[in-house]
């Protein structure tokens, strides 16, 4: 399957649960079904793989998810809110946020690093917060040339 038919499905898939979450929250008047947690996860980790040629491990690796062309070990987040939580400092980091219509952004694509230097305290979970209005700053000190390079 071509990544062009393979991204179309993934978007329509997408589309299709939030369809599914709105009917029932308007079924139960007060409550969420927002696609989260693993789910939204491993969503980005598929759409990461199709777009930019990476090379997923298997699920719940340590720190890195997948392996770029180039052979950088590459951490995917996803979020359909305002920040990400990171648990310890990756190589290379992307950050992307699903859209309710099955498209996603990307919202950081850098050295791990840089990002981990300016991740909030350490909470009780073991994670480390940071918004996208921050990671969107660091991300202008990465030069293009240097990200992750989508192959559609």
């Amino acid at each position: 399957m071509n990544t062009a038919m393979l991204q179309e499905q993934v978007a329509e898939k997408v589309q299709l649960l939030y369809k599914i979450s709105q009917d029932l929250e308007t079924l139960f008047p007060g409550r969420h079904y927002t696609p989260d947690g693993h789910m939204i996860g491993s969503i980005g980790e598929a759409l990461a793989a199709s777009f930019y040629g990476l090379d997923l491990f298997t699920a719940s690796e340590e720190t890195h998810d997948a392996k770029a062309p180039d052979g950088r070990l590459v951490q995917i987040k996803a979020t359909q809110i305002q920040r990400v939580s990171l648990s310890s400092e990756p190589e290379w980091l992307l950050v992307l946020k699903i859209h309710r219509d099955g498209t996603f952004s990307e919202e950081y694509n850098g050295p791990g690093a840089l990002v981990w230097t300016h991740c909030g305290k350490m909470q009780k979970n073991g994670q480390r917060p940071i918004s996208l209005t921050m990671l969107h700053q660091l991300q202008e000190k990465v030069p293009v040339s240097h990200r992750l390079q989508r192959i559609v």
